[in-house]
């Protein structure tokens, strides 16, 4: 399976409420796999998917800005705001109350 592919299915069972870092989600799919690599997967998403991509933070807390996707940033924290999830007022998520624990993810 190709790695973008892997990524795409463990973002995909991000449950709604909770957040995954870039990070995070490379762990998973492979140790040692730099986590821009997950950024760059996400990156590349046509408008529209139904993946949930915006459940994917910086290890921060933060969103990622992208200086071309701007507009997409403000979605980012609404999609997430709309799932529950608080942001502090420096743009910050809780990672100890928000973080995704898998327990298990089949790669």
């Amino acid at each position: 399976m190709y790695t973008f592919d892997i990524i795409y299915a463990v973002v995909k069972e991000i449950p709604i409420g909770r957040v995954a870092t870039y990070g995070q989600i490379a762990a998973i799919v492979s140790p040692g796999l730099p986590a821009r690599i997950v950024g760059f997967a996400l990156h590349g998403l046509s408008e529209g998917t139904d993946l949930p991509w915006h459940r994917v933070i910086n290890s921060q807390g933060k969103i990622s800005y992208a200086v071309s996707r701007n507009q997409h940033d403000s979605l980012q924290q609404k999609l997430l705001e709309q799932e529950g999830i608080l942001f502090t007022t420096n743009g910050k998520v809780d990672l100890k109350k928000y973080l995704w624990s898998p327990d298990l993810v089949n790669k």
